[in-house]
């Protein structure tokens, strides 16, 4: 049975790309691996952006080459231009491909170096070479509840890149709250104007807790009839064009509040949870921010000091 939400797992990419040392591909590999055991189906792996600008992800031609094909999991990449997606095929490709653009003028500038019209023209050809091959087409709308230069971004802005984004072929379109900015009322207005343009069934949110609302924000978007989150295992990440925005929000905090309110999502917390101890203590060497992992950590820590006392 299909859940009634599907988280897409961004952490690969979206989280590592923010680590100060490079995570090796072997690591990053078997990372991926232990996602999809926990019953992630969606998982986005790396990003074909300049490894000069991303550093931490410039194994992504090799990673893609060396993926685990598992039965019904889906893989995306992120891929900015033409050349990104040149590279994405001559790695052997994968299910989708996402693009970005940003709602607010200077986070566009400050993160691709182009205006947002000189964004959308960048994603037009990259949209029709993607639909000729057959590979899915991801949108992201960054900066959609507030910007860290411009502050306030205005709401229809937001609805007309959505509605551009799906005139150039978008499958699903997520709406960033980039800096973790936003408030529920805010995410209520939002979906609901985005509704207007773009079916709900092709509407995501990805959500950062900078100021620790990320939480009530999906409660609020689910609803506003979402049902699609993104998220990252602990909480990795951040945007590295968004000067304070802190991770986005922990796929096991998701995966407890919905699962807790009767909302299936198809994942193992307690095989997530097993995932994101190994990638803090094996991998990372750093403690992960996300609150669910940490809770149930503690609770463990505890048990096993009950029996060895």
């Amino acid at each position: 049975m299909s859940p009634d939400v599907a988280l897409y797992e961004v952490g690969p990419r979206d989280g590592l790309q923010n680590e100060p040392e490079t995570v090796p591909t072997p690591a990053k590999l078997e990372l991926i691996a232990r996602l999809a055991t926990a019953g992630l189906r969606r998982i986005e792996v790396t990003s074909f952006v300049s490894p000069r600008w991303i550093p931490q992800l410039a194994d992504a031609d090799a990673l893609l080459g060396t993926l685990p094909r598992l039965p019904g999991v889906v893989y995306g990449a992120l891929v900015p231009n033409e050349r990104g997606y040149e590279r994405f095929l001559e790695a052997g490709g994968a299910d989708l491909i996402g693009c970005f653009v940003s709602a607010s003028e200077t986070h566009n500038r400050r993160n691709v170096n182009c205006s947002v019209a000189e964004q959308l023209e960048r994603i037009r050809p990259v949209a029709e070479r993607a639909r000729a091959d057959g590979v899915g087409l991801r949108a992201y709308v960054s900066t959609a509840c507030g910007c860290p230069y411009e502050g306030r971004v205005a709401l229809g802005a937001v609805v007309d890149l959505a509605r551009r984004l799906r005139a150039l072929g978008a499958d699903e379109i997520s709406l960033g709250d980039t800096v973790g900015v936003g408030r529920p009322a805010q995410v209520r207005e939002l979906v609901a104007a985005v509704a207007g343009e773009v079916p709900l069934a092709r509407v995501a949110l990805h959500l950062h807790d900078t100021y620790g609302r990320a939480l009530a924000n999906a409660q609020a978007g689910y609803e506003a009839g979402v049902r699609c989150f993104d998220a990252a295992l602990g909480g990795l990440g951040g945007c590295p064009y968004a000067p304070g925005a802190s991770g986005n929000v922990a796929t096991e905090d998701l995966v407890d509040l919905f699962e807790g309110g009767g909302v299936a999502t198809g994942v193992d917390l307690r095989r997530l949870v097993d995932a994101a101890a190994w990638l803090e203590q094996d991998v990372l060497s750093r403690p992960l921010p996300g609150r669910v992992y940490r809770a149930v950590l503690g609770e463990r820590q505890r048990a096993r000091r009950e029996e060895e006392g």
